[in-house]
């Protein structure tokens, strides 16, 4: 793919107005790593941008994502990718010729060795420590994002359990019908659902600021060994799902885990727990990519139910 002038236009008075100086790119160079969008490198030499691009269609992608690094970067506890400089509050996305983009610093990144996978682990535990205002403690988030490119309803909620099984699980479930799951399946993964609120008899989780889609896809370190985080879905729930997510297709480094429960030790339910989790993931990739998920997320639905008997 090619960049229209409009767009490289665009996406240079972006930049102008993030960064506060003038910007005028040199080169914009295609690169890869992205599965939905295109990815970018604008320079002119001396300054270096990261840059989305995708059919206008799709901007709201864009502004979620920029509202989700905003959410990451104010708790102050884990690098993410800046979308603006200097504390401005201006946009750093926005349209032209037919497309949307997002535009943020570039940054050298390489992946986790044991030091910055254990620098991640204990700074995501104190970022999950950020719980908002606890004597109005709700979960979800005032707007709603994509899991991949999947829309993702983040309607507050008092329960964990209530906006996990209507927010989470059963929107998969009615997504996953209508892509060709079975009658039978879906009406156990609904069993699941409606009884959902068995898994948490005895454990009310806080309502942890959360990564939100955190496969071992979106961290990585700087060159010094800062661990940094991505590609965000961020709302507020149950921290145990961060975790859970992040044992999904790789996994972390070992000293990852041992990091994050070293410095926020994790109650024993969370093995049950974490199948219930990474169930959402599961079927949302079975939405997205086809039946090759399907019989993973039956064994999932199979061995719920029985811990439900």
């Amino acid at each position: 793919m090619t960049l229209s002038a409009r767009l490289v236009a665009a996406i240079e008075a972006a930049i102008t107005q993030v960064a506060g100086q003038d910007f005028h790119s040199a080169t914009a160079q295609a690169m890869g790593g992205g599965c939905i969008h295109q990815s970018w490198l604008f320079t002119d030499g001396a300054q270096r941008y990261f840059v989305k691009t995708n059919d206008i269609r799709v901007k709201a992608m864009f502004e979620a994502e920029a509202d989700g690094l905003a959410a990451l970067a104010a708790a102050n506890t884990i690098r993410v990718p800046k979308v603006g400089a200097g504390g401005m509050k201006c946009p750093a996305w926005g349209t032209a010729d037919g497309q949307a983009f997002l535009v943020m610093e570039h940054l050298d990144l390489h992946n986790l060795d044991h030091q910055g996978a254990a620098a991640l682990g204990g700074a995501l535990a104190e970022l999950h420590r950020r719980t908002g205002n606890e004597e109005n403690a709700t979960y979800g988030w005032p707007r709603d994002n994509f899991i991949g490119g999947t829309p993702q309803s983040n309607q507050s909620h008092r329960t964990w359990a209530g906006f996990f099984a209507v927010e989470r699980l059963r929107p998969q479930l009615a997504l996953a019908s209508r892509n060709g799951m079975e009658p039978a399946l879906r009406d156990k993964g609904e069993r699941v659902a409606e009884r959902l609120a068995a898994f948490f008899l005895d454990y009310r989780p806080a309502p942890s600021l959360l990564h939100g889609d955190l496969w071992s896809g979106n961290a990585a370190q700087l060159p010094d060994g800062t661990p940094v985080i991505f590609d965000p879905a961020v709302y507020r729930g149950d921290r145990e799902t961060d975790l859970a997510m992040s044992e999904l297709f790789g996994g972390y480094p070992v000293d990852f885990y041992a990091a994050y429960r070293a410095t926020w030790p994790l109650d024993p339910g969370y093995e049950t727990r974490k199948t219930l989790y990474n169930l959402y993931h599961i079927l949302n990739h079975f939405n997205l990519f086809g039946a090759s998920y399907l019989g993973q997320a039956r064994r999932m639905i199979e061995k719920l139910l029985a811990e439900l008997r």
